[in-house]
């Protein structure tokens, strides 16, 4: 098998940033490739899925690569790694730009902090949450080795996901609410906030990534 990291490129996302943090981390004889095509994702070992911006706009450019399928079936059979829109993308949908039909890895929602129900917890809040903030652990997992619980990472979002089975939840952060900063099940982990722009502890998340074999 071969001994890349992916980073998966469809036209979003801060893609130099991320591959230049896996760069620091990575063990002798990995490399990290940043990649828009399907059969190197499908050759991949292990795979790292980022994004910025919009879920319709995430799921246009999957589609318009012809990558959804090849990140799915990556993140069935392999150490995966989801990175803010990266993550919320895995849902079955989001409320985001009047509702979009999501991934589909999970069933649950991508919900609005400015959500009108919401309007009591997060008065005086800003939206987006943009900064440093704490992550509890909620599962014990491998790629919080040497990362203690209630470390500081740095996140960007005004969105959050609401899965519907809580089992999937690793991570939690308060801001107005206790929202669900992290998701892991089988081979997959996916994080709200951005390792690659976490310092010490986003760079150990990401060497821990790439020394993962996928199994809890």
């Amino acid at each position: 098998m071969s001994s890349t990291v992916v980073v998966v490129d469809y036209g979003m996302g801060n893609l130099r940033s991320v591959s230049k943090a896996l760069e620091h981390v990575v063990s002798d004889g990995q490399r990290v490739i940043v990649s828009s095509s399907a059969d190197e994702i499908a050759e991949a070992e292990r795979i790292v899925f980022p994004g910025q911006g919009a879920a319709r706009d995430c799921m246009e450019q999957l589609k318009q690569g012809q990558l959804d399928e090849a990140v799915l079936r990556a993140a069935t059979d392999k150490p995966f790694l989801g990175i803010c829109m990266g993550m919320q993308v895995l849902m079955a949908h989001s409320e985001e730009n009047q509702g979009v039909e999501c991934m589909d890895l999970y069933a649950g929602d991508v919900r609005a902090f400015a959500d009108e129900a919401l309007s009591s917890q997060m008065q005086g809040l800003k939206i987006p949450h943009m900064g440093w903030n704490q992550v509890a652990h909620r599962q014990a997992h491998p790629l919080w080795q040497d990362i203690s619980d209630g470390s500081r990472f740095y996140f960007v979002h005004s969105y959050y996901v609401d899965p519907d089975d809580t089992a999937l939840t690793a991570g939690t952060t308060e801001y107005g609410i206790d929202f669900v900063s992290v998701i892991a099940r089988e081979n997959v982990f996916a994080a709200q906030f951005h390792p690659e722009k976490s310092a010490h502890d986003g760079l150990q998340l990401l060497k821990n990534f790439c020394h993962w074999n996928g199994q809890v």
